[in-house]
């Protein structure tokens, strides 16, 4: 990791840049993938498992009884486990579910807002060496409540042609059924244009590794909606002298693992408590299995000593980050002062992982910089809005007047008589 103390604001920009994987080929690779779903359908899908999973598979859709099996494979305590992760984030997205007024903007003009649920939608589940099955969690359990209609989920199979049973566990436990054993770019390409065996939806969701981000990139452009943006998993942690840097050294390790294109920061007024987190991070280092994993992620990863607090919070801001953390002597101060960031994590036991996996927010979250415009995922993501109206005669009789003027002022006759007509029958009878 790269030491830098009190470095100017001026270079601020460039320390905020993420490491990138330079692949020039990327989008022309996925591109090809994404026409030949299009064109080809299944066929594709399963020359796709057999070049990239390396499994020939006689279909595509997960059985009713692979599903119904995966329980028998799960230990009890897991089960438990995620019983009690899905129902803190039940309490925490079902809060989230709220009517909204009528407004009498003026006498006899009433405006409201419905919000109405996507009717299709589409899961990405990451599989490999860290299936992600609390992202079901994540995705699953806002769709429902949402009220969507069809939830299609894709996760790529093993070498012998099935799905993580976990991760069948987990969607089992929300209803979901609608479960293919398709991974990467290929994945993105069914949901959003349909094949043979896979419905097509209106918006997909979900994580993935570069292949995946670039295909929902491309996918967005032909009309298809995503989430959100999303790159490689970031932290950013402040902290100062009355942290404990063994905490510390444990959130940085934990979001490094994520993958060699990760990058954890530490920020910190207190430029000794640098020595104290590098040592910590070697000890703890030593004892994790995905350990070539974190050295890579690390080498492009940096501990910053600033001047004072006020100042990380700024850097932070300028960064914003996917997850924060806020391990200082008093959290709340700085807590106000954040602009940008996709998660807050404040005090010394808000480690990050409990928003991975089991306090109620969402983890799928902006990242690349990307917390600067876009919200985390809740159950918004899932609905669309529908403003209303209701003018009676007294509305348009008072309102009137100002649209046929605004109207007029535009060169929209047309628009100017839609109100016209109107206001003439009214003063006839």
């Amino acid at each position: 990791m790269r030491i830098l103390i009190c470095p100017p604001r001026e270079i601020w920009d460039n320390l905020c840049e993420r490491p990138v994987i330079k692949r020039e080929d990327l989008e022309n690779s996925v591109r090809v993938i994404i026409n030949s779903v299009k064109k080809n359908g299944d066929k594709a899908l399963l020359k796709y498992s057999e070049e990239f999973d390396k499994v020939n598979l006689p279909n595509l859709k997960v059985t009713a009884g692979e599903i119904l099996n995966s329980e028998n494979s799960v230990p009890d305590e897991l089960k438990g486990a995620i019983k009690i992760a899905k129902s803190n984030i039940t309490k925490f997205h079902s809060s989230q579910l709220l009517s909204e007024e009528i407004i009498e903007t003026t006498m006899g003009v009433r405006c409201w807002r419905k919000s109405v649920a996507i009717e299709k939608v589409g899961l990405y589940i990451p599989g490999g060496s860290a299936p992600l099955f609390s992202t079901i969690l994540m995705l699953g359990i806002p769709a429902i409540i949402a009220g969507c209609n069809e939830i299609v989920l894709c996760s790529p199979p093993d070498k012998t042609g099935c799905i993580n049973p976990v991760l069948l566990y987990t969607a089992k436990l929300l209803g979901i059924n609608n479960i293919f054993k398709i991974g990467g770019a290929q994945a993105i390409a069914a949901m959003a244009f349909g094949t043979e065996s896979v419905p097509a939806v209106y918006k997909i969701f979900g994580p993935g590794n570069q292949f995946v981000t670039k295909a929902k990139e491309c996918i967005q452009q032909e009309g298809i909606a995503i989430d959100m943006p999303a790159g490689p998993s970031e932290v950013l942690v402040i902290a100062d002298a009355n942290s404990n840097p063994e905490f510390i050294a444990a959130d940085l390790l934990s979001q490094a693992e994520h993958g060699s294109d990760s990058q954890v920061i530490l920020l910190t007024d207190n430029t000794d408590f640098i020595g104290l987190v590098r040592e910590e991070i070697e000890k703890q280092l030593s004892l994790l299995p995905r350990r070539g994993i974190i050295e890579t992620s690390l080498s492009g990863s940096l501990l910053i000593s600033l001047p004072t607090l006020d100042d990380c919070i700024d850097f932070s801001n300028q960064y914003a980050p996917e997850h924060l953390i806020i391990n200082t002597a008093e959290p709340q101060k700085l807590a106000v002062k954040v602009r940008n960031a996709g998660s807050v994590f404040l005090g010394a036991y808000s480690c990050e992982s409990a928003g991975d996996y089991a306090s109620g927010t969402n983890h799928t979250l902006p990242t690349n910089g990307f917390a600067r415009t876009y919200s985390g995922l809740s159950l918004d993501s899932f609905v669309k809005k529908i403003s209303f109206q209701e003018i009676t005669r007294e509305g348009l009789s008072g309102l009137g007047p100002t649209i046929e003027i605004m109207a007029g002022a535009e060169s929209l006759e047309a628009h100017k008589n839609a109100v016209t007509v109107r206001l003439k029958s009214i003063k006839n009878g």
